[in-house]
């Protein structure tokens, strides 16, 4: 089965990183989708205390959807959240010898050399790479990297807007736990 991994810090998750899931499953040979919330991101500075908020918001997000799955496998260690480690338990698990699939966002891919032991990721990763409003990507910059960068519809949506007020982008299911919760006051 061709898996496709999505990890990420999903604060909130929104319609954006939906969008780019179903996108995958649409247009390249993916059969399903693993939604990968992190624990502790190690190159962001993130509340630990909604963690398992952050996890719960991803499992409502992709409930209706047989073809996404939620994994625990960052939960589990409680501890900062590596995705070469990830990766590696992942390709063990799934018993997979080529490359695993994973999507990415330009403005993380474009820092992906400082992330944990990037030469050894690149051996074992091939990035599916969203473009984002105002980023670019000098492909030659990353020439020693497999990736490719899809040719899909920008959206304008970010969780950081999400968390600062701004409406557009919400899953109802998302945003009704969020008011629930009292997250992001």
């Amino acid at each position: 089965m061709a898996i496709c991994i999505f990890p990420g810090t999903f604060n909130p998750i929104h319609q954006a990183h939906l969008k780019m899931a179903e996108f995958v499953l649409q247009n390249m040979d993916i059969e399903k989708i693993i939604f990968i919330p992190s624990y502790i991101p190690p190159h962001k500075n993130i509340d630990k205390s909604i963690a398992n908020h952050r996890f719960n918001m991803v499992k409502l997000a992709i409930q209706n959807n047989p073809k996404f799955e939620i994994s625990d496998i960052e939960y589990k260690s409680e501890s900062k959240s590596y995705t070469l480690n990830t990766v590696k338990s992942l390709k063990k698990e799934y018993n997979i010898s080529d490359k695993l699939n994973m999507i990415i966002g330009t403005d993380a891919f474009a820092n992906i050399r400082l992330w944990y032991k990037p030469d050894e990721l690149k051996k074992l990763v091939h990035f599916i790479v969203f473009p984002r409003k105002g980023d670019t990507i000098n492909k030659n910059d990353f020439k020693d990297f497999d990736f490719e960068i899809v040719n899909a519809p920008e959206i304008d949506v970010s969780s950081t807007g999400l968390r600062l007020g701004e409406s557009k982008g919400f899953i109802k299911e998302v945003k009704d736990y969020i008011n629930k919760n009292e997250l992001y006051n």
